[in-house]
């Protein structure tokens, strides 16, 4: 899995990390039982601290997303029901897709949109 994070964007990395993790398995890119790249390892490789990484992974794991084995690593949980979670998506998709349309007829260009949902995004995360 390649991680796309943006340290310009607002959102702290460990978010951008969770909801991406999130994102791959909602579609399918990852599922129960596949294991994600290791602490360590994935912090040398987007050169960043590991405890942001770890930070990432206990959330997911207190979330049910992920199991973290001792000595093992990190796995998408076995208990997990992907299908719910592809489901509220595609319900949640033609919402998006109406805003994300009504935006451009406002004139706003696709980076001022995302700039705008990371924001609001941020804003809820604060709540």
């Amino acid at each position: 899995m390649i991680f796309r994070l943006n340290p310009n964007s607002g959102v702290p990395i460990y978010l951008q990390i969770m909801e991406q993790i999130k994102h791959a398995v909602e579609n399918g890119v990852l599922r129960p039982g596949d294991q994600l790249p290791g602490m360590r390892k994935l912090a040398e490789t987007m050169v960043m601290n590991p405890n942001t990484v770890a930070k990432a992974y206990r959330e997911l794991e207190h979330e049910g997303l992920i199991e973290l084995r001792q000595g093992a690593g990190a796995f998408i949980s076995e208990n997990l029901n992907t299908k719910a979670l592809t489901d509220r998506m595609q319900t949640a998709r033609p919402i998006v897709d109406k805003a994300v349309e009504r935006l451009l007829a406002l004139g706003l260009s696709e980076e001022e949109i995302k700039r705008l949902i990371d924001a609001a995004i941020a804003e809820r995360a604060q709540k």
